[in-house]
């Protein structure tokens, strides 16, 4: 990208001057305070260009009533999961509410690149080469969104007198852990408290052996769904032959392969995804039936559902999230291979008693050319996947000597983040303890909050009897 087209190119980090604090009220007795902040896109060249950035204040009012209590309100940063997506506010309140009794006013990042936070999408990058978009892209990892969150953190309470009232509590959410550790690698002297749910990261060089345990796991929630509704199997398969036979568009030109069809399982691992799946099964197998095609209403739920049109950095980043001086290669798609039950071009030729299992949380090159809004993109994110030259995201050795309290949320069915591997990161992490449950999934801290807080904030606690 060429700096001429940022008006922000000159601005040191600050509070953006364009753009104060607006502040209004929700019910609920909830204080909004909307903050943006100009942050450096590359932080080893604080002058250069700049990042909009993000984040939405939530202060409960009964916990605050003056400015001075509102000022003593301990802050609780919330990391956001993804890679790629933003915090929505009513997603925000439903957590909140259960945060704010324990004690805390919080803040709600959009990550860099999504959301309000200098969003990117294809049409924000026309008339830019594949090369400037490629250079602009590597600045949005988990490194740099912890230094985001650093910067934030200084500004708004990096100049109080007390030392233990510069540092913040943060919790991360399934990618949002893993960016927590990444801050506690680097920047632990500004944390008081961490919190993780789902969090856990492998530590890893590359994605391979997390996408490999991640098959396992998706076998076992393919083996679920198709117990809970045997029908399912005919009604998949004669969906995926009609979308084989024909040309199938979404309403906004992508089109709807098998292949994609198949990446609906990506909800199986969340509260309610397989209930949600087999309604879209059931939904598109009595179109063909009634009309030998698919409604609109059927390809706009799929199109609204599946989000890298709108959400692009989840299928152009995702797996160099993990990546550490190593290449990512489509991992994914290399490690398919080695599963055929989830590749319609082998089971389409079994008997139609035979199951074709949904794909999880993965990513495929194929996808540049199905989904509209990634079709632009496709040099750049082959560039991405291609690109050896990723700095280190986490310090085992800091890490190991860790003097941070952390409490994590660990779900041993998790779909997402395998749970063995989740115990080889937690033995490798200092002042960490877990709540684990087998009663709960990847999406537990939405689903059911106040369990999950409450547990978690008695843990903390750490009350031994």
């Amino acid at each position: 990208m060429n700096d001429r087209t940022d008006p922000q190119h000159s601005r040191a980090p600050s509070m953006s001057p364009t753009t104060p604090p607006e502040t209004y009220t929700l019910a609920g007795s909830i204080k909004v305070v909307e903050r943006f902040f100009d942050l450096p896109l590359d932080y080893s060249d604080p002058l250069g260009r700049k990042l909009r950035i993000f984040a939405r204040n939530l202060i409960p009012t009964h916990k605050a009533k003056t400015a001075q209590e509102e000022d003593n309100l301990p802050y609780l940063l919330y990391l956001q999961g993804g890679p790629g997506f933003e915090c929505d506010l009513e997603g925000s309140l439903h957590i909140s509410s259960v945060i704010h009794e324990h004690g805390y006013q919080t803040l709600w990042l959009d990550p860099r690149g999504t959301g309000l936070s200098t969003p990117f999408s294809a049409e924000l990058v026309e008339g830019q080469s594949d090369a400037e978009i490629f250079n602009y892209l590597k600045h949005f990892r988990a490194d740099n969104i912890v230094r985001d969150c650093e910067a934030i953190r200084e500004i708004l309470i990096g100049k109080k007198v007390d030392p233990e009232a510069r540092k913040w509590t943060i919790l991360g959410q399934s990618f949002g852990g893993f960016c927590a550790l990444t801050y506690l690698s680097f920047f632990e002297q500004g944390l008081k408290e961490v919190f993780l749910t789902a969090g856990l990261t492998p530590f890893v060089d590359a994605p391979d052996t997390v996408f490999d345990c991640l098959m396992k796991k998706v076998i076992e929630r393919n083996k679920l769904y198709y117990e809970k509704y045997p029908k399912d199997v005919y009604r998949v398969r004669q969906i995926l032959k009609h979308l084989d036979d024909n040309h199938v568009r979404l309403p906004n030109g992508g089109l709807l392969s098998p292949e994609r069809w198949l990446q609906l399982g990506i909800d199986f691992g969340m509260h309610g995804g397989i209930d949600r799946v087999h309604q879209l099964v059931l939904r598109a197998a009595n179109d063909l039936e009634l009309f030998n095609k698919l409604s609109y209403r059927l390809l706009h739920k799929i199109e609204t559902k599946q989000e890298c049109d709108s959400n692009p950095f989840y299928a152009i980043l995702h797996e160099v999230i993990y990546c550490q001086g190593k290449a990512a290669n489509w991992a994914c798609s290399r490690i398919l291979n080695d599963y055929p039950d989830f590749m319609w071009g082998h089971m389409k030729h079994e008997p139609d008693q035979t199951p074709i299992y949904f794909t999880g949380e993965m990513v495929f090159p194929e996808m540049l050319d199905e989904f509209q809004n990634l079709k632009s993109l496709k040099n750049v994110a082959n560039m991405i996947a291609a690109y050896d030259e990723w700095p280190p995201l986490y310090d085992l050795e800091q890490l190991a000597l860790n003097r941070v309290k952390i409490t994590s949320a660990t779900y041993f069915d998790d779909m997402y983040v395998d749970f063995q591997r989740a115990q080889e990161t937690a033995a490798r992490i200092g002042n960490l303890e877990q709540y684990i449950s087998n009663q709960h999934l990847h999406s537990a801290i939405r689903k059911d909050p106040a369990t999950i807080l409450t547990v978690l904030f008695k843990i903390s606690r750490r009350e031994k009897d």
